[in-house]
This record gives C-alpha cells, structure tokens and sequence, in this order.
C-alpha cells in the first residue's frame, strides 16, 4: 500500500509500505494491504512502517488518517 505521513510543515515519509501500525485515540491499530476505507482521529505516539522487513517509527503529537484504495494519508501534527 502508498503511505504519506505529512505535517504543516514537511513531508515525513512517502513511499510503499507493509504495515503501519498508529496511535488511534481509541487504542492503537494496524492497517495491511487492501484495508477497507477508513477516517480516523490519531492520539499522541508513534507510527510504525514496515517496510521490506524493516520497521521504521515516527512520533506525532496527534493528527487524522485516511485509507481509500490502498492509499494511507496521514495528516499529522
């Protein structure tokens, strides 16, 4: 799946992703390949990207998620 993490200010991450893994305000939650369309709130803490085996993490202090189609767009502060 596409995943962007963006801030207001720079372009955090953006590429092909196997997982992430976030910081929901209900708990934390993945998301795989195909995941149904989603938009949700996200709480302060990290993201994890698995990418090709390897696990890459981004702290955030809170922000929203959209999933359609196999694109991830996290808008975070």
């Amino acid at each position: 799946m596409y995943v962007e993490i963006i801030t207001p200010d720079v372009e955090i991450f953006k590429g092909e992703a196997e997982l992430v893994q976030l910081p929901g305000i209900d708990g934390s939650f993945e998301l795989l390949n195909n995941h149904a369309p989603l938009i949700s709130a996200l709480a302060k803490g990290k993201i994890k990207v698995k990418i090709s085996g390897k696990e890459r993490f981004f702290e955030i202090a809170g922000g929203v998620i959209e999933v359609h189609e196999n694109k991830v767009l996290i808008l975070a502060e």
